[in-house]
């Protein structure tokens, strides 16, 4: 057990914390990734303010929406509606690249290590900044994929086509780099045709999103593949050096990542825990000597090392 009492650091002596952690980068005989939110909305990818705005004006004004969270739980009357919201979600957010190189820093940071990521983002930015896949673990899903909305199999599908046509249906535009155009001079249709409604093949019920949220989240043959593999890195590292490098995860889950880096890190001496966060980067006091805690901008931090 941990004691409640938390170590933390801030940007106050952050200029000798990133310098240790560049040492302990270097000196590391592997790096495990644990990513969560924090990461991707440092790459830009907010979820309100001008972002929200710029895509969703039409379903703010009609339901008042505050964030795009708000309006991915909303229960609206249609599929047809639901799927016009969800549709230009999904493509945001998964179909075009993050406005910030984030991602791309960290790999260039890892590349030549011998790296593992596990991730509750469902973003899919770590593919899309090219790193290896079979060093990949979505513990929760991913917004390119269907699953049936009461699992009749346990399969997923690519739902990139699908999507594409059900932005395009309500008036949007998708640009040469990919990136969406949602005019503000004509007014889109927040819904979609009743046939580009996605329906499992096997049974015919509505598909829905493959994401984390209760018991009928699917766990196919390549989320059972990827968790096999982390399982392996794991146990094959054990007692090397190993830098558990914690980016942006808060508190919503952290039983995936933040806890079993610092059960990983207590039983490991050779090994080191990094945490970098907005606000809430901390340590137990257990391993408070082996750990480095950064507050502050991610994307800033790791350009800096």
């Amino acid at each position: 057990m941990f004691s409640k009492k938390m170590t933390k650091k801030s940007m106050n002596d952050c200029s000798a914390q990133i310098n240790r952690l560049k040492e302990k980068l270097e000196k590391a005989d592997a790096v495990i990734i644990g990513a969560g939110a924090g990461l991707s909305t440092s790459a830009g990818f907010t979820y309100s303010g001008e972002r929200f705005n710029r895509y969703f004006s039409d379903f703010i004004a009609k339901y008042g929406f505050s964030d795009m969270y708000s309006g991915g739980f909303y229960p609206f009357e249609t599929l047809n509606e639901h799927w016009a919201y969800w549709s230009r979600y999904i493509y945001i957010n998964r179909y075009i690249d993050a406005p910030k190189p984030v991602y791309d820093r960290l790999l260039e940071l890892v590349k030549d290590k011998d790296y593992f990521v596990i991730t509750t983002n469902v973003d899919h930015c770590f593919q899309k900044a090219r790193f290896d896949k079979k060093r990949l673990f979505y513990t929760q899903g991913d917004y390119g994929l269907f699953q049936c909305s009461n699992p009749c199999c346990q399969e997923t599908y690519d739902n990139e086509e699908a999507v594409r046509k059900m932005v395009l249906a309500q008036g949007c535009e998708i640009a040469a780099d990919g990136s969406l155009i949602v005019s503000q001079k004509k007014k889109l249709l927040s819904t979609i045709p009743s046939e580009l409604i996605p329906v499992c093949s096997h049974c015919g019920r509505p598909l829905t999103m493959n994401l984390r949220s209760d018991a009928t989240f699917v766990e196919d043959e390549g989320w059972h593949r990827a968790a096999e593999r982390y399982e392996n890195f794991l146990r094959t590292r054990n007692n090397m050096k190993i830098l558990f490098l914690e980016l942006g995860v808060g508190y919503n889950t952290p039983g995936i990542i933040k806890y079993p880096f610092w059960q990983m890190t207590a039983r490991n001496p050779k090994s080191m825990y990094a945490c970098l966060n907005y606000d809430e980067a901390f340590a137990p006091d257990e391993i408070r000597k082996r750990s480095v805690c950064i507050s502050g901008d991610i994307g800033e931090i790791l350009f800096q090392l």
